[in-house]
């Protein structure tokens, strides 16, 4: 993946210095967070109406987002020699210049997210966010949390490391924070309270399918404005999406497959939504609340 020498994005938070561990374990769904969630699935905080985004997309103007939660202490830069943290910090400036243009086309304004590194377990408007959790999107306080140990994880346990692999991961967290611009999770509660878990659990394999797809969204409309894809980019996304699928992790850590507990979408529907996004990069190819199949 070509980035070295682009623009790095202003709205990244070091916290891998301060020792904020939220005094507590576990991880509080008062927010709502939405994680890729690798190795913990069941940590989904909320659940998608099926609803049209591109019926609302529209009307955005940039108000009625739910409180930002602010820090105590000035938030740090990471440091100009971290290299994981310049690379992240260049991928986040990408999907900002990607989602601002689309956004524009809309006659709507991208209000961007901020990015958070942390080590352990850091404080969140969603409650105390967890490495254990993977990397997660709170939408409380339209942040992306991520603890940067996750990628050697990825190379370990999956046996992925392609830095283009590493980039889809920040941009699906992203897609998440596309999704609560959108104000579809403000329709959230309702669909929880009916308390359906099959149902819950359909929403949110929907709901993460989707942010595959504007993962690929973001990566197309990148790769034509900065030619950032090389040779094997593609299939290493795929490889992760392949890892992170509800019936590859349930099978590696339980030996059987439950398709009702499924929270995230199979390895075969992560790879089709996220494909379809790259290969279109029509937001309107991501509407997976009302996709005949998935």
């Amino acid at each position: 993946m070509k980035w070295e020498g682009n623009r790095e994005s202003d709205n990244v938070e070091d916290r891998r210095g301060d020792g904020d561990g939220g005094g507590g374990g576990g991880f509080s769904f008062g927010g709502g967070s939405i994680g890729i969630g690798t190795i913990a699935i069941a940590l989904i905080g909320s659940y998608f109406l099926g609803i049209n985004p591109m019926t609302i997309i529209s009307a955005l103007s940039g108000g009625g987002q739910l409180p930002v939660q602010q820090s105590q202490a000035p938030a740090q830069r990471p440091p100009a020699s971290d290299r994981q943290a310049k690379f992240v910090s260049t991928v986040l400036a990408d999907t900002e210049d990607v989602w601002s243009a689309l956004f524009k086309a809309q006659n709507a304004d991208y209000i961007k997210p901020k990015l958070v590194l942390f080590r352990g377990a850091t404080r969140t408007a969603c409650g105390t966010g967890e490495t254990a959790a993977g990397p997660f999107y709170c939408p409380g306080d339209q942040k992306v949390y991520i603890d940067l140990a996750f990628y050697r994880l990825m190379q370990e346990r999956f046996h992925v490391s392609s830095e283009f692999a590493q980039a889809y991961v920040i941009a699906h967290e992203v897609g998440h924070h596309v999704q609560h611009l959108l104000g579809i999770d403000e329709q959230v509660a309702a669909s929880r309270r009916q308390g359906n878990e099959r149902r819950a659990n359909a929403m949110s394999v929907k709901l993460e399918l989707q942010a595959d797809c504007f993962a690929g969204v973001w990566a197309f409309h990148a790769n034509q404005a900065r030619s950032i894809l090389e040779q094997g980019d593609v299939e290493g996304a795929l490889a992760a999406a392949t890892a992170i699928g509800d019936d590859t992790l349930q099978r590696q850590s339980q030996g059987q497959v439950v398709p009702d507990s499924f929270t995230h979408g199979t390895s075969a529907q992560r790879v089709r939504w996220f494909t379809r996004g790259i290969e279109t990069g029509q937001l309107k190819q991501c509407d997976t609340f009302s996709a005949p199949s998935l």
